[in-house]
């Protein structure tokens, strides 16, 4: 019997589809096995975090992180280059040590924050003061003449430097919320206190520093053993240090007591005028849409209180090594596959923005792009960020991984578009389809997000190498899928606080000539 021609179509699309499926399981087979069995997560976190450090923007590790992954990329047959898209004030870290010298002598633990001027080469030797409760801004400003000569505080003493954790597995409950009663008036207390002086603690320092005073000491606690935050001084010329919790207490009690200590400062850094920043782009060409890609995206800077572990070294080395293991076992996409490594993400996604802004073909041309940017653990939520057809196509690509990844994760669809946050957004906002894919917390935010704790043994391998096997799978899926993507956003929800409809986020121009006044 003569088999009828639309049979005969089913049949052909039917073969077609078992083929794909054969081949698909067989590639994302080999990447699980390549991942696990000759993982090299380890030695990229290693050379990036241990060896070359942090990566503030405009420093010399900076520059030194876009030439090593350069490098590496080449190493492995991807070609990269080192894409320029603005200057940045030039500036490089040094030693800082801090010591009680009277009454008792003592070596504090404390660092300059990124950006802070150096002290004279025999360091600075002075007494301290403390912010002070005045009636108004102009007592205030009466009050400033006080400072010359001296390292001025202006942080609160915490009351305890236990996390509350610590506290609700070993107090009682009476005394628990006593202290969190306490901790939350001295907080108010403190907040008023800075009211009153005309100041914000954003640029109180620039009127501490014009009124004479040699150095500014804070302390910016994460909640968490030991972890401060670390960011930028805002001074042009005198040095401003971050103190542990535990030391900066004891100075703040002191000068309260009428014990008038003494400290001595050393922290050296150099200025290195304007230096060009960049974007490290690496490219896998796609042999049938060439200008279609599929973009792994992570920024690359890191704030400098610690060697930037978690924040974003362990992005970077996910799509490092993703796309290590693409260019093995999938050399020749169907779509061009680029690795983002943006730089100063951390000023307000810099690097990501001129790129949307420079490339806009590419954007264009943008079948899916995967982000990674929250920390060290494995993956659990991904959000379609409003595009309205996001379950249609994420949902195939995620259902190729291995359940043993997938069934941890969590997907909202079509969800919201984010307006910040990281590197995805900046191509959200052009109307681009960007996905994060946010990681579990493993405690990121008290202890290793922007601190002085976010070093190499915070990373949790086990997670990371997960992350790399679900990056280089959606990425397979998304360069062999036949259809592109849909850009269709979806009807955003009002805002219950305004009653306002909610808008799409708009693109916003980066800072190409940033950190003067950083």
């Amino acid at each position: 019997m003569k088999k009828s021609l639309p049979f005969l179509v089913v049949l052909f699309m039917l073969q077609g589809i078992i083929a794909f499926a054969q081949t698909t399981q067989e590639i994302v087979d080999k990447i699980v096995k390549e991942a696990n069995e000759n993982s090299q997560l380890e030695p990229l976190a290693h050379e990036l975090m241990d060896v070359i450090g942090p990566r503030l923007v405009g420093t010399p590790q900076m520059k030194k992180a876009h030439d090593w992954a350069v490098q590496k990329y080449a190493q492995w047959g991807i070609a990269a280059e080192n894409e320029k898209w603005g200057q940045w004030r030039g500036w490089e870290r040094g030693i800082t040590h801090v010591d009680l010298v009277s009454p008792r002598v003592v070596s504090l633990s404390g660092m300059q924050l990124a950006w802070s001027p150096s002290t004279p080469k025999k360091g600075l030797t002075a007494g301290m003061i403390i912010i002070p409760d005045v009636a108004d801004s102009l007592a205030f400003q009466k009050w400033l003449p006080n400072v010359k000569g001296k390292f001025v505080m202006v942080s609160m003493m915490e009351p305890t430097g236990r996390p509350d954790y610590n506290w609700k597995e070993y107090a009682t409950e009476e005394s628990f919320e006593k202290m969190k009663q306490d901790r939350n008036s001295l907080n108010e207390t403190w907040r008023e206190r800075y009211k009153k002086t005309g100041y914000t603690t954003r640029n109180i320092n620039e009127a501490l520093e014009a009124a004479g005073a040699i150095g500014i000491l804070q302390s910016r606690w994460s909640e968490g053993f030991g972890a401060n935050k670390i960011f930028g001084a805002n001074t042009k010329k005198i040095p401003v240090v971050d103190l542990s919790l535990e030391d900066y207490g004891l100075l703040y009690r002191m000068v309260e007591h009428g014990e008038q200590p003494i400290i001595k400062v050393m922290a050296e850094s150099k200025e290195l005028g304007t230096v060009p920043t960049f974007n490290t782009i690496a490219t896998i060409p796609g042999t049938e849409f060439p200008n279609e890609y599929v973009i792994l995206s992570a920024h690359f800077d890191s704030w400098d209180g610690a060697t930037g572990a978690t924040d974003n070294g362990t992005g970077t080395i996910t799509m490092m090594e993703a796309a290590r293991i693409l260019k093995k076992i999938y050399p020749n996409p169907k779509r061009t596959i680029i690795v983002g490594h943006w730089g100063s993400e951390e000023q307000g996604l810099n690097g990501s923005r001129a790129f949307v802004e420079d490339h806009p073909e590419i954007v264009e041309g943008m079948q899916a792009l995967f982000n990674q940017d929250n920390g060290t653990g494995r993956v659990v939520r991904i959000s379609g960020q409003g595009f309205l057809n996001s379950y249609d196509y994420m949902g195939r690509w995620l259902e190729a991984a291995p359940e043993s990844i997938t069934k941890q994760i969590e997907t909202t669809f079509p969800g919201s578009p984010a307006g910040g946050g990281s590197d995805y957004a900046s191509f959200v906002a052009a109307g681009a389809p960007a996905f994060s894919l946010s990681s579990l917390n493993w405690s990121y935010f008290d202890y290793t997000w922007h601190t002085n704790l976010d070093t190499y043994d915070k990373i949790v391998f086990d997670d990371v190498r997960n992350n790399a096997i679900l990056t280089a799978i959606l990425a397979y899926m998304a360069s062999e899928d036949p259809d592109r993507t849909s850009r269709e956003k979806a009807v955003l929800h009002t805002n219950p606080r305004t009653g306002e409809q909610r808008t799409w986020p708009e693109t916003r121009s980066p800072n190409r000539d940033g950190g003067k006044n950083e």
